[in-house]
């Protein structure tokens, strides 16, 4: 009898429990403030905006030395971070027009302690946006060793150096795995340097031989990687990160261009063809479009 009355006063206070789990009240999530939020919030639909106009462009059309009002140049050795091998210029020796291109050389040269020159032409504070359609046609050299690429860094590095300020790499091509290109982007939380880099590819078997066109489009909260008007990948934490932080995406402040062949370096090595030198990466335009509507974008 006394476990019946155990039994049965255990059934009634589970019921109890049972009652009270029951008449607990729902609890709405609180709404994301996306004003707080870095690429996220943004509502729009990218196949509408249709008002983008140019804004830049080089055309390539002049022989000679490079517009230095559209032109710079970044000059040193050092291996720029990655090892690299060549020294670059920045007396026009390396980068010049011809023929309605720009054209990079890479030599054979021995300076300052490196044997190799080269140039990295940069558009800071000469051309700088943010956000729009960066487009550029090119045809890349083909030796091993080598390391071109068309990428954009930011002009102002807000969010501190490398990579917390971000890097969006248009275009990178390395010579011992010919004909497969790549675009990349590089935050704080996502960079190759601890593997977490986020990028597409594609095989162009004409890489070497032919201009083919290396573009993004660029919008508050994601950016677009295009290869001959094929999308090869899209970046948008937002799709996997409810509020991302400028760890994922500083891609909120000016950037500007970077076209160069570096040789060897942590990607480009170990092994250098030197029967391939001189070797060109020649570029037939450059043009950057900007929308009114995306500049104007607010949050939703």
């Amino acid at each position: 009898m006394k476990k019946f009355w155990i039994l049965l006063t255990f059934i009634l206070f589970s019921g109890v429990l049972l009652g009270c789990e029951t008449q607990e009240p729902t609890v709405e999530p609180e709404e994301t403030d996306y004003s707080l939020c870095k690429g996220a919030g943004y509502t729009y639909d990218i196949d509408a905006i249709d008002d983008y106009e140019l804004v830049w462009s080089d055309e390539f059309e002049t022989d000679g030395p490079l517009d230095s009002s559209k032109w710079g140049y970044d000059v040193g050795g050092g291996g720029w971070g990655n090892n690299e091998l060549q020294y670059y210029t920045g007396d026009g020796s390396n980068a010049w027009n011809e023929g309605g291109k720009m054209v990079i050389e890479a030599r054979i040269q021995a300076l300052s302690g490196r044997n190799y020159t080269s140039a990295r032409v940069i558009s800071k504070n000469k051309g700088d946006w943010k956000y729009g359609k960066i487009e550029v046609s090119a045809k890349l050299p083909a030796g091993v060793g080598t390391w071109p690429a068309i990428w954009m860094l930011p002009t102002d590095w807000r969010y501190g150096g490398w990579p917390n300020s971000g890097e969006i790499d248009i275009m990178e091509h390395v010579g011992k795995d010919l004909n497969v290109v790549h675009g990349s982007i590089h935050t704080k939380f996502y960079n190759h340097s601890i593997g977490t880099q986020r990028s597409g590819s594609r095989i162009i078997p004409t890489a070497t031989t032919e201009f083919n066109t290396y573009a993004i489009e660029w919008l508050p909260d994601q950016v677009l990687f295009f290869m001959n008007d094929v999308q090869v990948y899209r970046f948008k934490p937002s799709l996997y990160i409810d509020c991302p932080s400028f760890n994922e995406w500083p891609f909120d402040q000016r950037f500007h261009l970077l076209l160069n062949i570096a040789i060897g370096g942590n990607w480009g090595g170990p092994t250098v063809d030197d029967n391939a030198f001189p070797l060109r990466m020649e570029i037939d335009y450059v043009r950057v479009y900007q929308s009114e509507f995306i500049t104007n974008l607010q949050k939703g």
